[in-house]
């Protein structure tokens, strides 16, 4: 076991806190940076992740939740990203459940208690990578550097690049991950002690670890690296494996190496447990997958469609720099650094070259210092330190598969913990050498200031899409997605306009960006400008001829430039496509209404009603066209039918009160209609509409009260004048009859 270091806590200028005094404050400290974030919106991809997943809804079983990926798609399918985190959407669905919708709220505290957990249980890991692996003669782990162990634990509290983690609600897959992988470390280093017989160690707390980081990977991928981690640290603190010595002893044949320490202290046994154990998930992972890896397009991941072998490893180690200067410098950070936000890499002459470089001398250095030093604490930290850096980084290094992202900073929540062992350790050897020890001191308070600050800004900005797209322009200027984003947001928000202008520099700067080019044209086409629309979408399904979404709404679009075969054909290709499109047999419906193929339109939307019940616009046209055309049995049925299945409709209402109007059902029309307008009170046409029921029904006064509430409401109103006219005459001569 590790002996007492007492150096290491010497050269830390913090108060030496009991452990559970420091927990606390670690955990305040990080409760503090994320705080803000709770009440904020679901952006980003929880829209995709949370609010159209239906596997968080009561009525999707449970069983999906383990053949389904993150996204809610099957595993087996084609567009499937294959990310399985079924632990991680577990938890999406209880909170959806308990607070009875999407409440972002619920979400957001969970996240934030969870990095809270995470930063406290980093007190007890930092111990005993700096401190070393010691327990008394009672079983209790001996902490011999409280000081350190603290100052790390409280940088990673506070490292901006985990906001998107924290306030970022899908950032839970990371944070259950990181969770699990550190109880699984945790549950590792409780299998040893030490006693006077000798050295001793626990299968059960073996087999618990592996058990824990199986739970760390059903969280998220990355949860897998666990068991590597726990290998190394078998080797280097349980064993206290010198790797240069047992090189050196490979190499010349060494006879000793059979007494060598690596053949003892059941190192084999314990390695073949996290071997099995890692083959069985890896086994068990790619059974649940079914197919292939995910399929990524050129613009999630540039680098990896570079016909070069050496411009592919040039840029895959230019991003391992720049997630280098994530953790070093979290000053640019962004929601997104796909679709040109990092230019490739194509030439030698590049400056960026020099990152590369600097990346390597840092890490080379590193590794000599780890590998070749005689003072064995040093080996020990510095190789858990790299351990814990680049081991949980490796399954988004595109070394062994693709990955759909050039830089993401929730994939450094793990690996941050060997930047803050390195930090830490590389701070109490200068403060070891420096002679004004103060200033030492007060710039690592002043990082420790900066990063909190750069904390509570960072989650202020996810807190809504619009702070974090408009955030984003500065850092990437050159990502097309930021300005769809930003484009997005604007159109959602009604601003037409300013949409537009992102929209084009988002084509401007991909071309090929097919929704932006959708989006579009979309809003061109709301704006009656219809042959650039047309241009867009034609341009957009020409570039990826299975975008069933562009087909519908160039459908749409010719629709309304009354190409009614052009249209017809959109239509079906798009469901060709996308089999289960209701919203375009909707469309589909409206444009045989239009050209007077009744039958076909009803089945249409029929269709559209099939797939999906509640939809409305269907079910709506279906009893205004069955009442147009004087099928009015037909459209009271329909009408029934479609508000048993959304029975607080307005919309419904209204249109079945008018069919029971022209049936006579006037009690039961009266009714529909109030109903109606007590839900919406504002329609003038619900309030007209009555009127002229009551105008039938011979209840003129009510008439006359709901015909001008109408006018009030839309004085513009046509149909309502002439009636109200026709009423007040009416009155008029009952009047004179009654003076008579």
């Amino acid at each position: 076991m590790a002996q007492s270091e007492p150096g290491l806590d010497h050269d830390i200028p913090l108060l030496l806190l009991p452990s559970n005094w420091a927990k606390i404050v670690v955990g305040l400290i990080s409760f503090m940076c994320f705080a803000n974030s709770y009440d904020g919106d679901f952006v980003f991809d929880d829209s995709e992740a949370i609010i159209n997943n239906k596997d968080l809804r009561a009525e999707t079983s449970l069983d999906d939740l383990w053949h389904h990926d993150f996204w809610g798609s099957k595993l087996s399918s084609n567009t499937s990203h294959k990310s399985y985190r079924p632990l991680t959407v577990l938890t999406f669905r209880i909170n959806y459940l308990l607070a009875g919708g999407f409440h972002p709220v619920g979400f957001h505290i969970i996240n934030i208690i969870l990095h809270c957990v995470i930063s406290v249980l980093m007190v007890d890991v930092f111990s005993i990578i700096l401190g070393g692996l010691q327990y008394s003669s009672k079983g209790r782990r001996l902490n011999f550097a409280p000081k350190a162990s603290l100052l790390a634990a409280l940088l990673f509290a506070v490292h901006p690049v985990h906001t998107e983690c924290v306030a970022g609600i899908v950032g839970r897959a990371d944070l259950l991950c990181a969770l699990f992988f550190l109880l699984s470390f945790l549950g590792y280093c409780k299998a040893f002690r030490e006693s006077k017989e000798g050295h001793h160690f626990s299968t059960v707390w073996v087999l618990l670890s592996v058990l824990l980081g199986a739970i760390a990977m059903l969280c998220k991928e990355q949860g897998i690296t666990i068991l590597g981690l726990n290998a190394l640290f078998d080797a280097v603190v349980i064993n206290k494996l010198n790797i240069l010595e047992l090189v050196l002893k490979l190499l010349h044949k060494d006879k000793s190496l059979e007494n060598a320490v690596v053949f003892r202290k059941g190192l084999v046994f314990r390695m073949t447990l996290l071997l099995s154990g890692g083959a069985t998930m890896l086994y068990i992972r790619w059974r649940i997958m079914g197919t292939g890896p995910p399929a990524f397009t050129e613009v999630d991941n540039p680098a990896s469609f570079a016909d070069s072998l050496v411009v592919r490893a040039i840029n895959y180690n230019y991003y391992y720099s720049l997630n280098a200067w994530l953790l070093l410098c979290p000053w640019w950070l962004c929601f997104d650094w796909s679709m040109g936000c990092i230019p490739l890499i194509k030439s030698v002459n590049d400056w960026r070259i020099i990152a590369l470089a600097a990346l390597w001398f840092c890490l080379i250095g590193l590794i000599c210092q780890a590998v070749c030093s005689e003072d064995s604490h040093k080996r020990r930290i510095l190789t858990l330190g790299l351990g814990f850096l680049i081991i949980p980084f490796l399954p988004a290094s595109n070394l062994f598969f693709r990955v759909g992202f050039v830089v993401a900073e929730r994939v450094i929540y793990l690996p941050s913990i060997g930047y803050c062992i390195l930090l830490t350790y590389g701070f109490s050897l200068l403060n070891k050498q420096a002679k004004k020890k103060k200033i030492l001191a007060a710039a690592v308070l002043g990082i420790f200031l900066i990063n909190v600050w750069r904390c509570i800004v960072r989650s202020n900005q996810w807190r809504s899409e619009e702070q974090l797209f408009q955030s984003a322009l500065s850092v990437c200027p050159l990502n097309a997605k930021v300005h769809y984003n930003v484009g997005k947001n604007l159109a959602d928000k009604g601003n037409q306009t300013a949409a537009i202008t992102y929209y084009r520099e988002a084509v401007r700067l991909n071309p090929k960006y097919v929704h932006a080019m959708n989006n579009l044209g979309n809003i061109l086409k709301e704006r009656n400008e219809l042959h650039e629309a047309e241009e867009l979408l034609s341009l957009a399904v020409q570039i990826q001829p299975d975008f069933a979404a562009a087909w519908m709404n160039l459908g749409i679009v010719q629709n309304s430039l009354r190409r009614f075969e052009e249209a017809e054909q959109s239509y079906w290709t798009a469901i060709r496509h996308r089999k289960k499109y209701p919203d375009c047999y909707y469309n589909l419906g409206r444009l045989y209404a239009d050209l007077n193929r009744h039958i076909d339109a009803l089945n249409a939307w029929r269709n559209a009603t099939v797939l999906k019940p509640e939809h409305s616009l269907a079910w709506n046209n279906m009893i205004i066209l069955l009442d147009n055309t004087g099928n009015l049995a037909q459209a009271e049925a329909v009408g029934r039918e479609a508000l048993e299945l959304i029975p607080n409709d307005h919309s419904l209402m209204f249109s079945l009160a008018n069919v029971l109007g022209k049936s006579q059902k006037y009690k039961e029309s009266e009714a529909l209609f109030l109903k109606a307008i007590k839900v919406n009170p504002n329609a003038a046409s619900y309030h007209g509409n009555l009127a002229v029921l009551y105008h039938r029904w011979g209840n003129l006064d009510l008439a006359k009260k709901h015909y001008e509430v109408s006018l009030k409401l839309d004085p513009t109103a046509p149909g309502t004048k002439e009636n109200y006219s026709l009423l007040k005459r009416k009155l008029e001569q009952l009047q004179k009859k009654g003076n008579v």
